[in-house]
């Protein structure tokens, strides 16, 4: 769920629609992975109405879950040849490392970017550069911590391998952590996909990693924050040619 900038001469929505707007931009809406999650304590808070501890309760847990699968809107840059974060977080790794081996794209280290999300993150994933999906794979695995290094090779995962438009391949790796046990992931060998829609949803606390070409110019550091579709990663090769 990317959104485009509004085309400029567009003219602003006033009263009840103008108000909707703001509402709308403050709340962001819930992932619909995430509706069933609202709707069970939802439905609890109102059967036990009449224990407040229940009703309570109840409320508590979908404000949780409602905040936990919250799906913001994002606006990704317009400039040729960039690769966006995949997610909010932390970045926890830039280095160099081999792809997933299930892609089969060989052992030569390529330049990296992991992304540490914590259970207070949103937790959609978004494409990172637009192209045409060549390949998912799923993994299994075990279920580190996922801010530790090995949890690339070592934790359950979905890796998807993406032609960009200008002839280059970037992987973005789902990675799950200690609390994380479902990943989700829409997109299909074939799609053609767009720079900053959301494809994905990893629940409750997991990683992304980034592979990008041989000679990709890095712009981020250990410990930066990232958002979602908008942090620009990295500047691929052909876009410095």
């Amino acid at each position: 769920m990317a959104r485009r900038p509004t085309p400029p001469g567009t003219p602003e929505r006033t009263g009840p629609g103008h108000l909707a707007d703001l509402v709308r931009n403050a709340i962001p809406p819930i992932h619909p992975a995430g509706l069933p999650f609202v709707a069970v304590p939802l439905a609890v808070a109102v059967l036990g109405g009449r224990r407040r501890w229940v009703r309570r309760a109840g409320l508590a847990a979908a404000a949780a879950s409602a905040t936990f699968f919250r799906h913001p809107h994002r606006v990704p840059p317009n400039r040729v040849g960039v690769v966006v974060a995949p997610a909010d977080g932390e970045v926890a790794l830039v280095d160099t490392a081999a792809p997933p081996a299930e892609l089969g794209l060989g052992e030569d280290p390529l330049p990296r970017v992991s992304i540490f999300l914590s259970v207070l993150d949103v937790h959609v994933q978004r494409t990172p550069v637009s192209g045409v999906v060549r390949e998912v794979r799923y993994q299994p695995g075990s279920f580190k911590s996922a801010d530790l290094p090995e949890a690339s090779a070592a934790n359950e995962r979905n890796s998807m391998l993406i032609d960009t438009e200008s002839g280059e391949q970037v992987v973005v790796v789902q990675i799950a952590g200690l609390l994380a046990r479902r990943i989700v992931c829409d997109a299909v060998a074939g799609d053609r996909i767009t720079i900053g829609d959301t494809y994905g949803l990893i629940r409750f606390g997991s990683r992304v990693d980034t592979y990008f070409p041989a000679g990709t110019e890095l712009l981020v550091n250990n410990g930066q924050r990232t958002i979602g579709g908008e942090t620009v990663l990295a500047v691929l090769p052909s876009a410095e040619s």
